[in-house]
């Protein structure tokens, strides 16, 4: 194909390069004089391994030129990569300056291109930007119609400095929104020789998924600090407690806990972080990203009872109160915390959990639900079906498949707030029924 690539900073350098030695006929743009020069000459204008070589032999090669001029780059172009810069503003928020003049200067030079031409949005740009912005810009100043004169897609990059070559050729995932047919199909024939595994989804979903990365990024290379910080002061072998923590690929270092859904409770996550972050207090170990959790857990709680708050109906059904499924331990469950908060606001509660027998309740689980909520036996139901007919208001909270047909077979006019991690939508068509889920 012939491809322009908009930005020749890091993540537009790495991109023309490896293009044009994939076969491609690239021309680079920017508004640079010096990086345009570099790379004509075969230099590589940032400091990127293997980059220099690449891009000495396709200019060499005559499959990577550059240029300043706007129009001579659509002109030549089938494809468009816009990867300029969205920095920080200095207020916290996205400078996206660079890349709405790119997309009206982009949109300017379209106005004259008869040939279908597909535009890519490579830049990090957050959910809501490319349709109020970036397509609009494009429309506005080509006079033609995203999807139908023009494609549009946007396909957020995974590069990281000082590996961005390795990573072009091995993408820990390709993640591409398209408006239209035409446009996936031009990608997918992109991406064909290093990735054959391409993630389609929405522009809004792709815009966020790199920020969302990011952010866990950050998470794990704090949290990693605050517990090295914690055996430093504790004199434990920080290196040996990491490569315990790291060993476990079942649970620590792998998808499970990474589904949203409900707040974490139980007799060890909420114990042991207290006993962690306590002992860093008396140590004046400062952990904040630790210390917030708990506050974090507990909002999550808050933001719950404010959905059901907002419906204005009183009568509310718990289908689940235990901690997790497949028990009946009801220490620090947040689903009791929930309809704590609930009886203090005068809301009337039925609960059905077929792992949940007062009768049954032993020991410590005993003691922590009697104490937490006294007139638990009077808010039992022996099934679902009580549960449902007498509420207006449906908290499904653990999944179990004795309530499942009570749920396909309840009126119409009654609200269902999910807070299962997993997703209760394939048990009935979220179109003839009020349902709102905690996450989605």
């Amino acid at each position: 194909m012939k491809i322009g690539v908009f930005g020749l900073g890091y993540t537009g350098c790495v991109s023309a390069a490896c293009l044009a030695q994939l076969g491609h006929d690239v021309i680079g743009v920017d508004i640079s004089y010096k990086k345009v020069k570099l790379i004509e000459t075969g230099v590589s204008p940032i400091v990127e391994k293997e980059l220099d070589a690449i891009i000495q032999e396709q200019v060499n090669e005559g499959r990577l030129k550059t240029t300043q001029n706007t129009g001579q780059a659509v002109g030549f172009s089938e494809l468009i990569l816009v990867c300029v810069g969205t920095p920080d503003n200095g207020r916290g928020d996205i400078d996206y300056k660079q890349i709405e003049r790119v997309c009206g200067d982009i949109g300017d030079a379209l106005r004259d291109k008869d040939e279908y031409i597909t535009i890519v949005i490579r830049s990090t740009i957050l959910p809501g930007f490319a349709r109020s912005i970036v397509i609009p810009a494009l429309e506005l100043n080509s006079g033609k119609k995203a999807g139908r004169d023009f494609g549009f897609v946007l396909n957020p990059e995974f590069l990281r400095e000082g590996s961005g070559v390795y990573d072009f050729y091995h993408p820990p995932k390709t993640v591409v929104a398209a408006l239209d047919k035409k446009s996936e199909n031009v990608m997918e024939q992109l991406y064909k020789p290093i990735d054959e595994n391409i993630l389609f989804t929405g522009i809004e979903e792709a815009s966020l998924i790199k920020y969302v990365d990011n952010a866990f990024h950050a998470v794990k290379v704090t949290f990693a600090n605050e517990i090295g910080r914690l055996c430093k002061e504790l004199n434990v072998d920080t290196r040996s407690v990491i490569e315990l923590f790291i060993r476990d690929k079942k649970l620590n270092i792998s998808p499970l806990y990474l589904k949203p859904g409900f707040a974490f409770g139980g007799s060890c996550l909420p114990k042991d972080l207290r006993a962690v972050t306590g002992k860093a207090g008396e140590l004046n170990v400062n952990l904040p990203l630790l210390n917030s959790v708990l506050k974090s857990n507990a909002e999550h709680i808050q933001y719950a009872y404010r959905l059901i708050k907002k419906s204005g109906k009183k009568n509310v059904g718990f289908l689940g109160l235990s901690f997790k499924s497949d028990t009946d331990d009801l220490r620090e469950s947040p689903y009791v915390s929930l309809v704590n908060y609930l009886l203090a606001n005068d809301f009337n509660i039925k609960i059905f959990d077929s792992n949940v027998k007062i009768t049954k309740l032993v020991g410590a689980n005993k003691e922590f639900i009697e104490k937490s909520i006294p007139d638990i036996e009077s808010m039992l139901c022996d099934s679902a079906d009580p549960v449902i007919s007498e509420s207006d208001i449906i908290v499904i909270g653990n999944r179990v498949t004795d309530y499942e047909k009570a749920l396909k077979d309840m009126s119409l006019s009654k609200k269902i707030i999910d807070l299962s991690i997993l997703n209760t939508t394939s048990d009935f068509n979220t179109n003839e029924v009020d349902y709102e889920g905690i996450c989605w």
